[in-house]
């Protein structure tokens, strides 16, 4: 057998040795390199492509475009003042995504773990934790603010004592959850789309103080014990309920309340002036009340405001309106009052500003209330005096007279329950 060339002798044993000195380290440098690709890590060269100066470059593939998708940095953490503001952290956001227009651009400030200085919500110590810092309260008033409902929201800020959202525009109605929150004093979501029946939930909040329904669309009765609860004021004018005025009216101890612009049935109960002396403001006006005007009106003795017009009362004028010494508007227009105007009334209220009785069927007044309307004080416009202009016609007037009306106990439409600062004129 031939010899081997000397050359093919020295490839072989130089292959040799390559093979036997490669070490399992040469090898797992592009296992490495891709791991490294795969977590989103690139070196600095082209693109991820493979660089090594080694043996092994010759036998991989070309570099080819990777389709890794780069992995995107978590947020930092978000860090709060109190683990109170972290807990409803969350219930704002969700209840931002619900918030279909803001034109002020308010829900801006709406970002970040300082949700005390987010536009609208304000911060206080909780009352069981002098130490803690807690959402206490959320001014909307005015915002123009849009969302289908409020639902999920105020229900589910456990530290809230006052919510304010007049002038928005928020949906649906008023979660029954309310109940539930230990501190609320003051709810106003006035001037809102609100609408269902009457908030009985607020019926168990004993905090409650303040509550504003006006200007929505909640329809159907009042619960009666809403006017025996500790409230100082309750406006539910401007909605659709419908009712007559409860019993226990008389024996609240509101000190601000409105009814009007509803659906209030029925006549005024007698015991309910007597109840409302402390109201500085009685307003029935743009309801359904029928029947008589009670003497017992002159008990008001604090009203600067009483407004009943714009219902079906009838019958004459009590002297007792006189006792309204404070009051600076008396609004008893648009109603089926009749007979004469008392003297002693436009000589006792001194402090009037407005007292309008335009829209009934007065038939005569004297020369101290004509002092009243030539002062553009007194409104008789569109009555039935003969002397005066802008009145009805006698064919309207002569309708209106032809059914009788008469008012029980007429007796005390005479009586005078205070005493007044004169004594010389009479009606």
């Amino acid at each position: 057998m031939s010899s081997i060339p000397a050359t093919l002798l020295v490839t072989i044993l130089y292959l040799l040795l390559v093979s036997v000195h490669m070490s399992p380290h040469d090898v797992n440098i592009d296992t490495k390199s891709l791991r490294s690709s795969s977590s989103g890590h690139r070196s600095k060269g082209t693109k991820g492509c493979n660089h090594n100066n080694n043996l092994l470059d010759t036998n991989t593939t070309p570099c080819q475009k990777s389709t890794t998708i780069q992995a995107v940095p978590a947020s930092p953490t978000l860090v709060f003042a109190d683990q109170r503001l972290q807990v409803v952290y969350p219930i704002i956001q969700k209840f931002k995504s619900t918030i279909t227009s803001d034109p002020l651009g308010v829900t801006n400030t709406w970002v970040g773990s300082d949700i005390c200085s987010y536009k609208g919500f304000y911060c206080d110590t909780p009352p069981d934790n002098t130490s803690a810092t807690a959402l206490a309260s959320i001014d909307f008033n005015g915002f123009q603010l849009a969302a289908s409902t409020l639902d999920g929201f105020i229900d589910n800020l456990p530290d809230l004592a006052l919510f304010h959202a007049n002038s928005n525009n928020f949906g649906g109605t008023i979660s029954p959850q309310i109940a539930k929150l230990p501190y609320l004093y003051e709810l106003d979501v006035s001037n809102n789309q609100l609408s269902g029946p009457f908030p009985s939930a607020v019926l168990g909040l004993s905090t409650l103080t303040f509550l504003d329904l006006r200007f929505n669309f909640f329809s159907g009765p009042v619960p009666p014990q809403i006017f025996i609860q500790n409230l100082q004021v309750l406006f539910i004018n401007n909605n659709i309920f419908t009712q007559g005025l409860p019993d226990n009216l008389a024996t609240t101890q509101i000190l601000l309340l409105t009814l009007a612009n509803n659906k209030f049935m029925g006549p005024i109960p007698r015991s309910l002036p007597k109840a409302l002396a402390t109201l500085s403001e009685v307003l029935f006006l743009n309801n359904q009340l029928t029947g008589c005007l009670p003497y017992e009106i002159g008990f008001l003795e604090e009203a600067t405001v009483f407004d009943a017009g714009n219902n079906q009362l009838t019958g004459p004028l009590p002297l007792s309106l006189s006792c309204l010494e404070k009051v600076e508007v008396l609004n008893l227009g648009g109603n089926l009052l009749y007979g004469m105007v008392p003297e002693v009334v436009c000589a006792g209220l001194v402090n009037l500003v407005n007292f309008s009785l335009s829209d009934n069927y007065f038939t005569h007044v004297g020369p101290l209330c004509r002092i009243l309307i030539q002062r553009g004080v007194l409104d008789v416009r569109n009555n039935c005096i003969p002397d005066l202009p802008f009145q009805r016609s006698v064919i309207e007037c002569a309708e209106f007279f032809a059914t009788p009306r008469m008012c029980p106990f007429m007796w005390f439409y005479s009586f005078i329950p205070c005493k007044l600062p004169f004594q010389n004129h009479t009606p």
